[in-house]
């Protein structure tokens, strides 16, 4: 314990030894510690010049302990004053490798391989803990068991920006159109629109696709290819269809014979003549009941119609 002040082993056992006698000649410690005389006698002048003991007068020589708190407080704080000098040396060193790191870097270190799913979950969270501005999310199947695997379960969207755009495969999937709603109520920007990949960016830092399969992904540092798939996901996300945050109670009465059967046909993918012809209609009459359903829930284009019948249980 003794050696984080630079007092040795023996040193130690002898000056402790020396607190617990109060004061002793060497013959006297050398028997205690079972040790030869004259290696007692020469930790004992060592003692002396260090500050832990002092000689008394009369003859044999005899020797008293300092005050373990009085010895060990100067020791203390001449470590505490080295270990304050090595902290900003090694702070100014840190600073002299950020500088050198920007200006260079191995290609290497730019991309690292996260290996094994478990370590690609952790690594899912780590990046939702890192976060300080903003999660941008690629989201689309096929997902690892019921969740999708980039997304932190639980995440508080109050805290940071989160922008989700969803692929259209995703949201076709049974329930999760569901799931995509009680996201959106909770604060998060959702979109749907064709998604090239599954993807994670943290705060524009950091980003994390797959490498292949769900038990690897890349995990992209500082580079400019972080900066391609930033642009990538803002590219995405200004062509993609918005969710509106619609609160559930908005919901709104259930839709009359007529519409039902307007919406099944629309959610069927057909066009706006066959549809003329079935109820028999002019096109624009189609047209108006369909812009005058989108007016109802808010929805600017056919697809977020659909969306939001399929939120409402229309269809």
């Amino acid at each position: 314990m003794w050696e984080a002040v630079g007092i040795g082993d023996l040193d130690a056992r002898v000056y402790e030894a020396l607190v617990r006698c109060r004061h002793a000649d060497a013959s006297t410690l050398a028997a205690e510690l079972a040790l030869p005389r004259g290696q007692i006698v020469r930790t004992l002048a060592a003692l002396t010049a260090q500050g832990l003991a002092t000689r008394l007068p009369g003859r044999p020589a005899r020797f008293a302990a300092v005050a373990p708190d009085a010895a060990a407080a100067p020791l203390i704080a001449g470590r505490e004053y080295e270990l304050l000098q090595l902290r900003e040396h090694v702070q100014g060193l840190s600073e002299i490798h950020r500088r050198a790191a920007a200006t260079w870097q191995h290609p290497a270190d730019l991309v690292e391989v996260i290996e094994g799913r478990a370590n690609v979950r952790k690594k899912i969270t780590m990046l939702h803990q890192e976060a300080r501005e903003q999660i941008c999310l690629f989201d689309r199947p096929p997902y690892v068991g019921e969740d999708s695997e980039y997304e932190a379960q639980g995440l508080d969207v109050r805290k940071v920006e989160f922008r989700v755009v969803y692929d259209r495969s995703a949201i076709a999937l049974p329930g999760r159109i569901e799931e995509i709603w009680k996201s959106v109520r909770r604060g998060e920007r959702a979109r749907v629109g064709e998604v090239p990949m599954k993807m994670l960016l943290c705060d524009g830092r950091k980003a994390l696709i797959p490498a292949g399969s769900a038990d690897a992904s890349y995990l992209i540092h500082a580079s400019a290819l972080l900066d391609a798939m930033c642009a990538l996901f803002e590219a995405v996300w200004n062509r993609s269809i918005l969710l509106a945050n619609v609160d559930a109670s908005t919901a709104g009465p259930a839709l009359d014979s007529g519409d039902e059967d307007l919406m099944g046909m629309l959610a069927a993918g057909h066009t706006d003549d066959s549809i003329a012809r079935t109820f028999g209609w002019n096109v624009r009459t189609v047209r108006r009941h369909i812009h005058r359903l989108g007016e109802q829930v808010g929805a600017r284009t056919r697809f977020q119609l659909g969306m939001e019948a399929a939120r409402r249980k229309w269809i």
